[in-house]
């Protein structure tokens, strides 16, 4: 069959509004999952994860629960993800995911392990758990790869550039949160022991990110990626071989030559071996258009331009685009778009690039309603982000409707209660220990009164439970002075004071004179 580029458009549904620059997708068999949303989780879907429904050209994002053991996994953009197979038929039962950025814009050090709990009755469950690492643990980053090499029998995880945040004791006031590329280091971690390494190699002597990575057994390539310092895009493909040699791994370096230069762009794989990289930016303001297949052999790469598809309008003429790999050779690409021309509250319009076979269809990729009818479909590769940017149990139906979702703006949590109210949706955490998804409030009984955050009158938590359990009025940090001055002063009791014996003295004795005792004998006579 005539392997072909096809490209289609998807109509935003449920939960599209969550999706970001940034974002990633991760596969298990016949499940393809959402991650990476936009703020922090909400009442809808707490773990943030989200199974991806395509019907009828019709993109939906379904809320996924996580097994009780799983750990809490926050929201990240532009994370490095990678399969890991342990059988041998090459069917993908983990995912690792390091590093990237929180909805508050914290750079992430931490190392998950994302794996199926179970798939009973359409009902999915993740297991989510954090890999603790020891050694030359890799600073927090962004924008960087990871992958699994294999050699001698044995398996390391590879990681390697990336972004952070100037160092605390270099920043200044004026570039406080300006990012710099990591140093181009090699980490490279046993994940049985949680054991980091760190090796230089001299053929890489800048740093650089937003790169596509691509590895078969024990050799990976870094095509492309962009350098902040020379604000280069090189060239250049490195191929690094990492050979475990027991007790000490042997890392060399070749680099090889080419003629494409890009930065954030995807790659994808519809069969072992042959990859497709999409997308991304050859320069600061020219997209890539052009599509390229790579074909791995056991010791050797080689590049192919192939047709890419009819760009619609948008594409062409949007100066920004970003997406993610879905595997079994295919790629969700959004554009910002005007969402007065969509039936969703998402400011973007969605497209379904595919690269297979001529009669494949949207319906052989993931879930279509029903899991049963779902397709097998090839594990996902790692792939890198596109770098523009910037109280709940779930229903027993495998569905969601966006009208049982509380309004946020009716419900009031993110008003501003005082003058001095400074919490944001999208950059709150929470603060009390009773507080999950949003924050603790408490009512003012002035009058007319109203809700304020407890966090803006800074209640300490004893004090805010004290008040719940008790039933107490409570007035705000502006009214208390208004609701004292009404009152009428109560009428205080008079305070008896205390004798106070005199020390050191003895007490008098009242005598009458002689004259005086006379005078009341004669008197009573």
């Amino acid at each position: 069959m005539l392997c072909v580029m096809t490209l289609q458009t998807l109509v935003a549904s449920n939960h599209t509004s969550l999706i970001q620059p940034g974002f990633s997708f991760f596969r298990f068999g016949k499940h393809v999952f959402f991650f990476g949303q936009k703020g922090w989780p909400k009442r809808s879907c707490p773990t943030g994860v989200f199974l991806v429904d395509l019907k009828n050209n019709e993109l939906k994002l379904r809320p996924t629960t996580f097994s009780n053991e799983s750990c809490y996994l926050p929201p990240l953009r532009h994370p490095a993800v990678t399969s890991l197979s342990d059988s041998s038929d090459g069917e993908v039962n983990q995912y690792l995911i390091h590093g990237g950025k929180t909805p508050n814009n914290e750079v992430s050090q931490k190392l998950y392990i994302i794996s199926l709990a179970s798939s009973i009755n359409k009902k999915i469950t993740l297991c989510c758990s954090e890999r603790d690492l020891e050694g030359d643990v890799p600073e927090a980053r962004y924008g960087h790869s990871i992958n699994v090499v294999h050699s001698r029998g044995k398996k390391a995880v590879v990681i390697f550039g990336g972004r952070s945040y100037v160092p605390l004791n270099q920043r200044t006031t004026e570039k406080w949160n300006s990012v710099v590329d990591c140093q181009p280091f090699i980490y490279l971690i046993d994940l049985q022991f949680g054991c980091s390494t760190t090796h230089s190699i001299k053929e890489i002597q800048d740093g650089f990110s937003f790169h596509v990575s691509i590895s078969r057994n024990d050799n990976i390539y870094i095509i492309g990626g962009h350098s902040l310092e020379n604000n280069l895009r090189s060239p250049n493909i490195f191929k690094i071989n990492v050979d475990l040699l027991l007790g000490s791994p042997a890392i060399t370096c070749h680099v090889l030559q080419s003629r494409l230069s890009f930065s954030s762009s995807i790659v994808t794989s519809s069969c072992p071996y042959e990859f497709l990289i999409v997308g991304g930016y050859e320069s600061d303001s020219q997209k890539k258009m052009t599509c390229h297949k790579v074909l791995l052999s056991s010791d050797n790469i080689d590049f192919e331009e192939v047709e890419s598809p009819d760009w619609t309008g948008e594409i062409k003429h949007s100066k920004t685009w970003f997406g993610a790999d879905m595997g079994h050779g295919a790629v969700l690409l959004c554009i910002p778009g005007d969402n007065k021309n969509q039936n969703s509250d998402s400011s973007f319009f969605f497209y379904l690039l595919r690269h297979g076979e001529e009669h494949n269809t949207v319906a052989q990729l993931c879930s279509q309603g029903s899991l049963d009818d779902q397709e097998d479909s090839m594990p996902l590769e790692d792939s890198e982000e596109f770098m523009f940017s910037r109280d709940v149990m779930l229903s027993d139906e495998d569905t969601y409707n966006e009208d049982d979702e509380e309004d946020e703006s009716e419900t009031g949590y993110w008003i501003t209660c005082c003058s001095d109210c400074n919490l944001d949706s999208n950059t709150w955490v929470p603060y009390y220990s009773t507080e999950l998804n949003r924050p603790a409030m408490i009512y003012c009984s002035s009058e007319g009164g109203h809700w304020v955050h407890a966090q803006c009158m800074d209640l300490s938590e004893n004090m805010l439970i004290n008040l719940s359990e008790n039933n107490l009025k409570y007035f705000c940090n502006e009214h208390i002075k208004l609701e004292r001055g009404l009152q009428t002063p109560k009428k205080m009791n008079s305070v008896m004071k205390p004798s106070v014996k005199r020390v050191g003295r003895k007490p008098s004795i009242s005598r009458m004179s002689p004259s005086k005792k006379s005078f009341l004998r004669r008197l009573f006579e």
